[in-house]
């Protein structure tokens, strides 16, 4: 809530082409990974529609009072884009190319404090920036070191209140109908905390190694059962001849 506070007029403006931006590498190495964690893994599922548009350290601008604020979280999901793919490649301004994303996530690294700024002068804070502008309904801030996990949404007044997670330790998204939580495990020869979705009857989305590991099981399985079954035939035909009928073929 902005109680004493100047006006902030917010409006949605392409980013010139000639505006330079931000070209520092990602935090730190676990970022990228469990940003491709969380994309891959709709992608299979079938739940990543065409206009769609995941974000990963990518810029999502508004105009604040005039002025240029770009932000770029470490994962977000856009519903759907109003405009070809080619025209968001450098940065994406909601309203004007589509829709406001539905979460933002940022991943905790060595700089403190930032994903909790709600410092309203220019430039904005993230929090500020994602509560108060772009007004994004579902905030998530994890810390991969150690699986903590913390949801925000949108209340009625347009302030982030902290979510309290399910009995199985989840958030349920309304706008994606899915759940997020942590799940520990190995990936990419890391083993660690990640963030996984799981749908609306509980089971878990998969990424690619799993389906691959879930493929392999399932051929196994089939030719176990082809080889028992080649096998009590041979049984079957052996007591058949034991009894002097010969069977056929």
């Amino acid at each position: 809530m902005l109680a004493n506070s100047p006006i902030h007029q917010i409006t949605w403006e392409k980013l010139p082409d000639d505006f330079v931006l931000d070209d520092e590498p990602v935090d730190n190495i676990n970022q990228p990974p469990l940003a491709a964690a969380l994309t891959e893994s709709l992608e299979l599922a079938g739940k990543l529609p065409v206009n769609a548009l995941t974000t990963t350290n990518y810029g999502i601008c508004a105009t604040l009072n005039q002025k240029i604020v770009i932000k770029a979280p470490d994962w977000g999901y856009v519903p759907s884009i109003r405009v070809p793919r080619d025209e968001v490649i450098r940065s994406y301004t909601p309203e004007l190319q589509g829709d406001i994303p539905v979460i933002v996530m940022e991943f905790i690294s060595d700089t403190e404090g930032t994903e909790y700024s709600s410092k309203p002068t220019y430039p904005p804070g993230k929090w500020f920036f994602y509560e108060q502008v772009l007004k994004v309904p579902n905030y998530a801030i994890f810390e991969p070191s150690n699986g903590t996990l913390e949801v925000y949404k949108l209340d009625d007044l347009g302030n982030y209140e902290l979510q309290t997670p399910d009995t199985n330790n989840r958030y349920w998204i309304p706008q994606m109908n899915l759940f997020l939580g942590v799940w520990e495990g190995m990936r990419e020869n890391r083993n660690s905390f990640w963030l996984r979705w799981w749908d609306e009857e509980e089971e878990l989305l998969l990424w690619g190694s799993e389906v691959a590991i879930q493929e392999r099981q399932r051929t196994e399985a089939e030719r176990q059962r082809a080889e028992a079954e080649k096998q009590r035939a041979e049984r079957l035909a052996q007591q058949l001849r034991a009894a002097g009928i010969e069977p056929e073929v």
